[in-house]
């Protein structure tokens, strides 16, 4: 038997039937419509605790950003490649300030730091003449009656400008997200999968530093052998502990002689093998950073990693699982964004120009050439190239 408040909501959020949306948004935004919603996060301590003092994140992030920037990007209507074309040009020269690969590495790298991603469209009625790409800690969703994005609000020295995603021609934000389970509008950080582990690493590089500080050895215990019974009084205590401080503290002073007197012995103290356990956890936990990126440690120098038969073994792997995928899905992206102005058209990574496979491609070059029930035309859409006779079909066709 439905309830009161049941009738009222099939009638609050009732559609006409050509209407297509999910059905589940009105559910989203029922105490929320139009409301900025706080990402769930601290970004910026992500970016200082991960980015900004952990070697392995920084690494990690440089190297998947970098090199899918660098991937060339074509254009295709159908199977037809499109050598010259305006999205072409926009993704060659996105804005006055930055090259196309300078804003897609700004993007990947807000992408990994934040799992959030925006691109800014800057628009005249009909075309999109420039593109940008927004920090991720200014920018808010402002979520519709529908439950999905209807705007986005970016906050920067105490003012706001709001972005309307009804704009024409197209949407004015691009909001690029990792996958997250537990959020409906945000994506989730390799970073705050690797939280732990980046503790851990920065820890035990803080541990290492206090060793130096303190002369590069664990510390030791002054013992008083006065008369029995006997101790140090305050004002002798305080002494020694602030002469101990000024000068014996510290990488300059290391190996300095410690002069005692009045019947104090110095003992030192040492570390045992299971105290020292905490430099293979550090090691441990730069693998377990690494996998959270997708990078194979072997790239990052990390020791004691043996997975991979050789360094370009590992570095294919590394653009197959990592760098092509992320590349593609937001070249996608991008090209869906603006399809209301360009169409249906599909910009995709140009796999040919990517020098960590050209062995791949060599050993397909050799088996298509061996196959001899194939016929030529058969041979070169097989490799991705059009027809040497016919119609335009292919990319690269004479």
């Amino acid at each position: 038997m439905s309830t009161l408040f049941d009738r009222w909501l099939r009638r609050a959020f009732a559609r006409p039937d050509h209407s297509k949306t999910s059905a589940t948004g009105p559910m989203m935004a029922l105490y929320q419509t139009g409301r900025p919603v706080w990402t769930p996060r601290d970004y910026a301590s992500l970016a200082k605790e991960g980015f900004q003092t952990n070697p392995i994140v920084y690494r990690a992030v440089r190297m998947i950003a970098e090199a899918a920037a660098s991937v060339p990007l074509l254009l295709y209507d159908g199977r037809k490649e499109l050598a010259d074309h305006p999205l072409l040009r926009l993704m060659v020269t996105p804005n006055p300030r930055d090259s196309g690969t300078v804003l897609r590495e700004a993007l990947f790298g807000y992408l990994l730091v934040s799992g959030n991603a925006y691109l800014e469209a800057v628009s005249d009625s009909k075309q999109v003449r420039e593109l940008y790409a927004l920090r991720p800690d200014r920018m808010r969703v402002v979520p519709g009656a529908d439950g999905w994005p209807a705007g986005y609000a970016y906050q920067v020295g105490g003012q706001s400008v709001q972005f309307d995603q009804h704009a024409a021609p197209v949407p004015q934000i691009l909001h690029l997200t990792l996958f997250h389970p537990l959020n409906d509008h945000y994506g989730l950080s390799p970073m705050e999968a690797a939280a732990a582990s980046i503790d851990i690493h920065n820890a035990a590089g803080g541990w290492n530093k206090a060793l130096l500080d303190n002369a590069a050895r664990p510390s030791g215990a002054l013992v008083y052998a006065g008369p029995p019974g006997a101790t140090l009084g305050a004002e002798q205590f305080e002494r020694l502990k602030s002469e101990l401080e000024a000068s014996f503290q510290g990488s300059a002073n290391a190996g300095r002689p410690l002069l005692l007197e009045g019947g104090l012995d110095w003992k030192p103290l040492s570390l045992t093998p299971k105290d020292m356990d905490f430099m293979e956890a550090k090691a441990a936990a730069a693998r377990d950073i690494a996998l959270a990126f997708g990078v194979p440690p072997m790239l990052l120098g990390l020791p004691g990693d043996n997975t991979y038969a050789n360094y370009a073994e590992a570095n294919r792997i590394f653009w197959r699982q990592t760098v092509i995928p992320l590349a593609s899905r937001i070249a996608d992206s991008i090209a869906h964004w603006l399809s209301p102005v360009y169409g249906a058209v599909k910009l995709q990574p140009d796999l040919d120009r990517i020098d960590a496979l050209s062995q791949e491609r060599e050993a397909l070059w050799s088996r298509l050439g061996k196959a001899d029930f194939l016929s030529v035309d058969e041979k070169r859409e097989a490799v991705g190239y059009g027809p040497l006779h016919g119609a335009s079909t292919g990319k690269n066709e004479p």
